[in-house]
C-alpha cells in the first residue's frame, strides 16, 4: 500500500466490510482479495481489525470510521517504526490476558485494556480477541480517552498500566 494514500485506500476496504458484514458475512478473511489481504498486511492491519471495527459498527454504531483508521495509524506506525514491518512471529494465548475484573489502583478493566493494546500494537493479539471491543469502549468512554489516543499512550509508555494512572487521574 502506498505511504501517500494508505488511508484512501484503507477506506475502500472498510467500506466492502461493511458491505460484506451487512450481507451476513462472518468469515474475516474470504471478503478480501489475495492482494488486498497484502496490501493490509503491508501496513500491519489484520483482515478480522477491518471486519470487527465493520461489524461493531454495523451492530452498534461504534466505533465510527474515524476511530478505526486512527486505530490503524497508530498500529500502522507501530509496525512500520517499531516493528520494522516484520509481523508477530507468535500470538499472545486469550488465556494470558488479565481478566476482565482484575483492577489496579480502583481501574477495573485497566490491566486488560493496557495488555490488550500492547498486543495489538505488537501484533500479538489472538484474533478472537478485539481491541476496541464493548468492554474496551466502555471503559475509554468512562475515562474520557479515545481508542486512538489511548493505543499512542500505550505505546509511549511501553505498555507500563502504572504510568497510564495520570492519565486516568487527571483533573
Amino acid at each position: 500500500m502506498n505511504h501517500y494514500d494508505w488511508p484512501l485506500k484503507l477506506r475502500v476496504l472498510y467500506d466492502k466490510s461493511l458491505d460484506y458484514s451487512g450481507r451476513g458475512g462472518r468469515e474475516a478473511e474470504s471478503f478480501l482479495t489475495s492482494e488486498e489481504r497484502s496490501e493490509l498486511g503491508a501496513i500491519g492491519i489484520a483482515p478480522i481489525h477491518l471486519f470487527d471495527f465493520a461489524d461493531d459498527f454495523l451492530k452498534y454504531g461504534d466505533p465510527q470510521w474515524e476511530t478505526f483508521l486512527l486505530v490503524a495509524s497508530a498500529r500502522r506506525d507501530y509496525f512500520l517504526y517499531e516493528l520494522g514491518g516484520k509481523p508477530a512471529a507468535s500470538q499472545l494465548r486469550e488465556e494470558d490476558l488479565p481478566p476482565k475484573k482484575e483492577a489496579l489502583e480502583g481501574y477495573v478493566w485497566l490491566p486488560r485494556i493496557v495488555r490488550k493494546a500492547q498486543s495489538f500494537l505488537e501484533g500479538t493479539l489472538p484474533t478472537e480477541i478485539m481491541y476496541g471491543c464493548g468492554g474496551d469502549r466502555n471503559f475509554l468512554r468512562e475515562h474520557d480517552l479515545h481508542m486512538g489516543e489511548f493505543l499512542r499512550m500505550v505505546w509511549a509508555s511501553h505498555g507500563n498500566a502504572s504510568k497510564l494512572l495520570r492519565f486516568l487521574k487527571k483533573p
